[in-house]
């Protein structure tokens, strides 16, 4: 059924005049009256008689007539909820238990008048992210370019703030009673970190930490959750894994896993934020301030080297209005 016919159809009905429904829509008579014609067809029935005044809804028409309504104003709530500036601010993260999301979900907390619509986009090559920046399908993605040459020219990427990692170990491990941990003291110790996907931004991670610091990161085996790989950790003696401080995970209290800072120097993750150079939604710039409000990372700290790239604005109004 066309929507434009539809929405012809309550105008018309709403004014009693065909020329004053076209005048609202910003096409001609001729063009209301043809809409109206073809749904009459589609339906089967007459929904208006002319008169003199203009036209007067039939029995059929204003039985329809509230139907047609919901069906207008449904689109109109549908068109609103998907237009940039009019619906909610729609960023993109790796996942609702990562540390992107928790910070996200802080300012909102603090913030709550803000509408926010968190979703994730099931893509391993953050191109992909990046072109439902560049269409608008979101407004930002907590993704990284590493190599500044291959990020498009209408969008930025800024630094929006450092994920400290954490060695995620069971009780029957050999490190779980440590308080905390050097990077050298994890040498020769096994890090599975299953589904790391070749070429990705992780992928490059990971290849430049155990590079640094000697480390035995095992990406074997596929990748079936973060459920199944606590469970393993749980059990195993000699398993160990690598979580952001801010990672929101669970597990039974049975498991016992140990979350072990890592210091001296720290390892972290730069995460970044991709969004339009022009015209990016307005409700980024509070949220870009608040990265600017995270504790810094205590202490000497091992970052990648695409970190020290000037990959984007630090500015957080910058482009933003």
């Amino acid at each position: 059924m066309d929507t434009n016919a539809v929405r012809s159809f309550v105008l018309a009905a709403e004014f009693g005049q065909l020329q004053h429904a076209a005048d609202e829509l910003g096409v001609t008579q001729q063009a209301v009256s043809k809409r109206i014609a073809a749904l009459e067809r589609e339906l089967g029935v007459r929904l208006f008689t002319r008169t003199t005044r203009g036209v007067e809804l039939t029995l059929d028409g204003q039985a329809f007539l509230a139907h047609a309504r919901n069906v207008v104003a449904h689109v109109d709530r549908a068109i609103s909820a998907i237009r940039p500036g009019s619906r909610a601010l729609r960023i993109d993260v790796l996942g609702l238990r990562t540390a992107q999301a928790v910070v996200l979900h802080d300012y909102w907390r603090a913030h709550p008048e803000t509408d926010l619509d968190v979703v994730t986009i099931r893509a391993s090559d953050p191109r992909q992210a990046v072109t439902a920046v560049q269409t608008g399908d979101v407004d930002a993605t907590f993704r990284t370019i590493t190599d500044p040459a291959r990020l498009p020219e209408d969008v930025q990427m800024i630094r929006a703030f450092d994920s400290p990692l954490q060695l995620l170990v069971g009780p029957k491990h050999p490190l779980a009673a440590a308080r905390a941990l050097t990077p050298a003291q994890l040498h020769g110790h096994r890090i599975w970190v299953p589904g790391i996907t070749p070429r990705s931004e992780w992928a490059e991670f990971y290849d430049q930490l155990t590079a640094e610091f000697d480390l035995r990161v095992d990406a074997a085996g596929p990748n079936f959750g973060t459920e199944v790989l606590l469970d393993a950790l749980a059990e195993s003696p000699d398993l160990a894994t690598l979580v952001g401080s801010r990672d929101r995970y669970a597990w039974p209290a049975n498991y016992d896993l140990r979350r072990i800072p890592i210091a001296d120097p720290a390892i972290a993750y730069p995460i970044s934020l991709i969004l339009p150079k022009t015209s990016p939604h307005p409700g980024l710039r509070g949220i870009i301030r608040h990265f600017r409000n995270l504790n810094p990372l205590p202490g000497a700290t091992w970052l990648p080297s695409w970190a020290a790239m000037p990959v984007g604005s630090d500015d957080p109004d910058a482009g933003i209005s």
